[in-house]
């Protein structure tokens, strides 16, 4: 089974707080997203939350810089363990190698790759989107972030050879100069940054083996434990979207689908801090945002269809679910009812 792409809390707060920068404030963020707020208290999200939210914050800001804007504000301190090992590598090249064997920790939703020159050397990124495109936005935050956080590494400002993107310009050509301070291409076979290969092997500012090595020991631990955890919470997601299409699942179907007794399964969700109803409420809003946005079945069918008997019922759902009625969102942006 191929597991959908997530992304930690540490990306996701990235977004909101360079949102809240431009005052606008979480929880309308996460309304115009259609992510309820209890959601943040998740250790990760799925991809296509991230994507949401990504849209919904370049909608309220309305800033076409947005995603540059975020990705420069990294620093090596928002992500835990990763940034520790990273900072306490001895060169730049074994914290990108480090980034290559732990990204998951921040995020699976793409990953490094480095082509070496003689002079220099790409450093690559090739995302993995769900369901949903990537906002360009995205991409432009994670090569932003790159050098944001080379630079707080090296203790120093730096600048790459030359930037690239696999997709079109979306913002002003002097906000890519700023941030970049080189020459940048749009619209080229990938995504990715040319370092000078001089800048890869300098030592950096808190270069500390033994620190590295207890900080590679404690993310290798981690990783076991999110492969573990992550791997049963994406069968079960992926076995309630199937299961839904015909009825609402039951924790004792989903046993007996995984082969287990109820009350294995239920020792094995407490001990991975996850919820059956969580989960369920989750796959039954995705399914619910798509079917009303993008589809013209009657409101009061989708509800029925998702195991809501009643529509009021319904609409209580998803008020909580987007802070707003199902007619509401379907006439917002990219919804059946507001299309051109």
């Amino acid at each position: 089974m191929t597991l959908q792409a997530t992304v930690s809390m540490s990306w996701v707060n990235t977004v909101l707080d360079a949102a809240a920068r431009q005052g606008v404030a979480r929880e309308a963020l996460l309304a115009q997203a259609g992510i309820a707020p209890e959601e943040l208290r998740q250790e990760r999200w799925p991809i296509d939350h991230i994507t949401r939210l990504w849209r919904a914050a370049v909608r309220a800001t309305q800033d076409a810089g947005f995603g540059l804007k975020a990705g420069s504000q990294v620093g090596p301190a928002n992500f835990n363990v990763v940034g520790e090992l990273l900072q306490t590598s001895a060169t730049l090249r074994e914290a990108i190698a480090a980034v290559q064997r732990y990204q998951r920790l921040i995020s699976d939703g793409g990953r490094f790759q480095m082509v070496a020159g003689a002079q220099a050397s790409w450093l690559i990124y090739h995302p993995r989107q769900g369901t949903l495109a990537f906002s360009p936005h995205q991409v432009e935050a994670v090569l932003a972030a790159v050098l944001s956080f080379i630079g707080g590494a090296m203790g120093a400002v730096v600048r790459p050879l030359r930037v690239q993107f696999s997709q079109p310009r979306v913002g002003l050509l002097a906000g890519y100069r700023e941030v970049f301070a080189c020459p940048v291409a749009f619209e080229q076979a990938f995504s990715g940054l040319l370092l000078d290969n001089a800048l890869l092997d300098a030592p950096l500012l808190r270069a500390d083996q033994r620190r590295a090595r207890e900080h590679q020991r404690a993310a290798a631990a981690r990783m076991a434990e999110l492969t573990q955890g992550g791997a049963l919470a994406q069968e079960l997601r992926a076995w309630m979207v199937a299961t839904l299409a015909s009825r609402v699942p039951t924790r004792a179907e989903a046993a007996q689908a995984l082969g287990v007794s109820e009350r294995t399964l239920a020792r094995r969700m407490q001990a991975q801090g996850l919820s059956f109803t969580a989960l369920l409420d989750g796959v039954r809003r995705d399914a619910a945002l798509q079917a009303v946005a993008h589809s013209t079945r009657a409101l009061a069918d989708i509800g029925l269809a998702l195991g809501f008997a009643e529509p009021a019922v319904f609409w209580r759902a998803f008020r909580r679910w987007t802070g707003c009625t199902p007619q509401a969102w379907r006439a917002s942006p990219g919804g059946v009812g507001n299309s051109a």
